[in-house]
C-alpha cells in the first residue's frame, strides 16, 4: 500500500507551480461531450479524479486523445445516443460523476449514472440536482443504485436553489444550455470553477450570463461547437501550499495562481501573522514570526473555503493562543482531528466547532488520511513534526493533488512515496 514517509522540522523554501483546478476540470471534461466536434482542453490536472472521469467518458463512446500530460482532446460525436447512456464502473469512485447527468441530459434528453462516490466528509444530497432537472421538464428515477433522467423536451425555467450548491449549479447549468427558452438559476453558487465551466460552455457557443453572481441567466441554443480552452489554476492546491509555508515557518513563492481566488486564505494568514505578497499570477508566503490565534468559519465562496479548513487547522494548532474553527458546510470535516491529536495537537470538537489550543510543535506518528483535504493537512503536520511520520491511505490525496510529494521535495521537504517497510527503513537511513 502506497504511503508517504516524512521527516519533519524543515521550513519549506523555494518556488512551486500550481496545476489546473480539479473542481473546474471535472465539470469542463463532462461538458466537453456536449458537442459532436472535437474539444481541446489545456491545463488539465493529472490527478486520479480526472483520469477516472476521462475513462468514464471513453466508456460511453466518446473519443479521448491525450495530447500531452496536461492537454486532452475529446470528441463526443462518437457517442451513440440510441444506446443506454449508463455510466457506472468508474463513476462510483468519484463524486463528480453526476456532471455527466447534466451534460448528457442537455445533449440527448436522457442519461443514467451510478450514485456517486468520493470522500466521506458528510451528507451531500443530490436533491437540488433533481429539483433543477425536473424544473426543466425531465423525469428523474432512482433505483438499484442508479439515477436515470429523461425528458421528451427540455424547457427553460426559473429555478431557485434552496441551498447554495456548486454541484447542482454546474449540473443544471449544463442541462439548460440547450433547453428551449430561458433559464434563470437563483441563489447559484459563485465559486471560480462555476465561472470557469460557464466560460468554457460559452466558448462552445452557449449563452450564459451572470456566472460568479447569485443569479445565472441562460438562453438555450440549438447546438454547441468545438473549442480550445485552458482551465484556471487550482485555488485549493495553491492555498494548501500557502498554509504549508506558514505552518513550517517557510518562505514559498506559489506560481500560476489567480490571487483574487485566494483572498479568504490570504486574509486569514495575514491575520495570524504571516506576510503575503501578491503578484499578477503568483503569491509569496513568509512566516518569519510566531503565529497568533484566530477564528475561522467556512462559508460558500467568497467566504473561507471548506476545502481549506483542515490545512488551516494544522497551522492554528501551532499558533499562540486558542483558535476556533466553525464548519458550516460538511458535518464530517473533523475526521482528521483524532489523527492530528496523535501528533500532539490539542483539539476538541463540539458539534460543528473545533477548539484548538496552540502547541509549540508536533511529534512524528503513523497516521491515516481520512479524505482528500485532511490527508494534505496531515502531510503538512508531518512536515512540521519532530522525527519521522508516515501517512497512509494516500489514494485520497492523489485524487486531487498532482505530484504532491515531488512538489514538496522541490521546496526542501524530506518526503518519499513508499510501499514497503523496507523502503521506509531505506528512507530513514538516507535522511538520517
Amino acid at each position: 500500500m502506497e504511503q508517504y514517509v516524512i521527516k519533519g522540522g524543515r521550513p519549506l523554501e523555494g518556488e512551486v507551480t500550481i496545476a489546473g483546478a480539479k473542481n473546474a476540470a471535472l465539470g469542463i471534461l463532462a461538458a466537453a461531450v456536449m458537442t459532436d466536434q472535437e474539444v481541446t482542453i489545456e491545463n488539465v490536472p493529472n490527478v486520479r479524479d480526472t483520469r477516472v472521469l476521462l475513462q468514464a467518458i471513453q466508456g460511453i463512446g466518446a473519443r479521448v486523445r491525450y495530447i500531452d500530460e496536461h492537454t486532452v482532446a475529446i470528441c463526443g460525436g462518437t457517442i451513440n445516443p440510441n444506446t443506454d447512456l449508463c455510466v457506472d464502473e468508474y463513476i462510483r469512485k468519484i463524486r463528480a460523476s453526476y456532471y455527466l447527468l447534466g451534460a448528457l441530459l442537455g445533449k440527448y434528453n436522457h442519461s443514467q449514472v451510478a450514485l456517486p462516490g468520493g470522500c466521506d466528509i458528510g451528507a451531500r444530497p443530490i436533491d437540488l440536482h433533481i429539483k433543477g432537472f425536473e424544473a426543466l421538464g425531465a423525469h428523474v428515477d432512482i433505483a438499484n443504485g442508479m439515477i436515470s433522467v429523461e425528458a421528451d423536451e427540455l424547457i427553460g425555467s426559473h429555478i431557485y436553489m434552496d441551498v447554495i450548491s456548486v454541484g447542482a449549479t454546474i449540473n443544471v447549468m449544463m442541462a439548460a444550455v440547450m433547453a428551449n427558452g430561458k433559464t434563470t438559476i437563483e441563489n447559484a453558487a459563485k465559486e471560480p470553477h462555476i465561472v470557469d465551466v460557464a466560460n468554457f460552455l460559452n466558448s462552445m457557443g452557449a449563452n450564459i450570463k451572470g456566472a460568479g453572481t447569485d443569479v445565472i441567466r441562460i438562453r438555450g441554443v440549438k447546438s454547441l461547437h468545438g473549442t480550445t480552452y485552458s482551465i484556471i489554476p487550482d485555488q485549493i492546491e495553491a492555498g494548501t501550499f500557502m498554509v504549508a509555508a506558514a505552518a513550517t515557518r517557510g518562505n514559498v513563492l506559489i506560481k500560476n495562481v489567480i490571487p483574487k481566488h485566494l483572498e479568504a486564505t490570504t486574509a486569514k494568514l495575514e491575520e495570524i501573522g504571516c506576510e503575503v505578497e501578491e503578484f499578477d499570477d503568483a503569491v509569496r508566503v513568509r512566516a518569519p514570526h510566531v503565529l497568533h490565534r484566530t477564528h475561522v468559519k467556512t462559508l460558500p465562496y467568497p467566504g473561507y473555503p471548506t476545502d481549506m479548513q483542515p490545512q488551516m487547522a494544522v497551522t492554528l494548532a501551532l499558533s499562540n493562543g486558542t483558535s476556533i474553527i466553525t464548519e458550516s458546510i460538511f458535518e464530517n470535516r473533523f475526521k482528521y482531528v483524532a489523527e492530528l491529536s496523535r501528533m500532539g495537537a490539542h483539539i476538541r470538537v463540539e458539534g460543528n466547532t473545533a477548539i484548538l489550543d496552540g502547541v509549540e510543535t508536533f511529534t512524528g506518528a503513523n497516521v491515516a488520511a481520512p479524505d482528500l483535504r485532511a490527508g494534505a493537512a496531515l502531510v503538512i503536520a508531518a512536515l512540521v513534526a519532530n522525527d519521522f511520520s508516515t501517512v497512509c491511505d494516500i489514494k485520497y490525496i492523489q485524487r486531487g493533488y498532482e505530484k504532491f510529494d515531488e512538489k514538496l521535495r522541490g521546496l526542501g521537504a524530506l518526503i518519499e512515496k513508499v510501499e514497503t517497510d523496507k523502503e521506509i527503513q531505506k528512507f530513514k537511513l538516507k535522511v538520517g
